[in-house]
């Protein structure tokens, strides 16, 4: 494909809609390089710094990424999924037809923190069933997952079925608990080392964290979650509606 240098297109979007083209059609493998800047420009006969401009406009979309020294090379695309108030990330991960699996990390009780307190409206020093789970998609992690219970609203909780259920379906089928409503927050984070290792990341990696407070159909909070989710891997998406 040439460009056109007498339509009305800019130079530049027509090189950024063949490239782009050529990414989605798969016309490069994912983690293999582009042709050079130089190569490009000599290709459609185009400057050298509008072929920088046009790759650095796809980077920063994440459809490329560059690597010092060595090229540009094509991104893995990312997963776009809903919000967790709409659907839980397994559920919708599946139904696009990946592979997920869930590791436990830990299960156990204990003495809530002011932190933790205060996000689900007890005392502090209450028991809480605390839950860590590691998500993985076609077998690379994917998202940290990081639940509080109070352990007096589901006092018989086991880690049985933690792995190949999810808790939110666990919780409502053995205790009667399902969301009516849920506070949800959104922030970038970088990565401790603790979950750099958990998530087979770069400690300070860019991830994204979504905080859950969810309520009952009475109003008692009986879950304070959150979530880590690797930058590289994953696009939230949102849709609300106005009135």
């Amino acid at each position: 494909m040439v460009l056109d240098k007498n339509s009305p297109k800019p130079l530049y979007a027509q090189l950024e809609d063949i490239l782009r083209t050529a990414i989605l059609n798969k016309e490069w493998e994912v983690n293999h390089a582009i042709p050079s800047e130089i190569e490009l420009s000599r290709m459609y006969s185009i400057s050298r710094m509008t072929v920088r401009a046009v790759i650095t406009q796809l980077v920063n979309e994440g459809m490329l990424y560059r690597v010092q020294g060595k090229g540009t090379f094509v991104a893995e695309p990312k997963i776009s999924t809903k919000s967790l108030a709409y659907m839980g990330v397994r559920e919708q991960l599946e139904r696009m037809g990946y592979q997920t699996s869930t590791r436990l990390v830990r299960f156990e009780t204990v003495r809530a923190n002011a932190h933790i307190a205060g996000k689900l409206g007890i005392t502090r020093g209450d028991e809480v069933v605390f839950i860590e789970r590691v998500r993985l998609v076609e077998g690379c992690p994917l998202s940290l997952h990081l639940s509080y219970l109070p352990k007096a609203m589901c006092p018989s909780l086991t880690e049985e079925y933690l792995e190949t259920e999810q808790l939110c379906v666990i919780v409502e089928k053995q205790f009667g608990l399902k969301a009516a409503a849920v506070s949800e927050s959104l922030e970038s984070v970088l990565a401790t080392e603790e979950e750099a290792e958990l998530l087979e990341i770069d400690r300070r990696f860019p991830l994204l964290m979504l905080e859950d407070v969810n309520k009952s159909p009475v109003g008692r909070i009986f879950e304070y979650s959150k979530v880590l989710f690797r930058g590289d891997k994953i696009k939230l998406h949102f849709e609300y509606e106005t009135k």
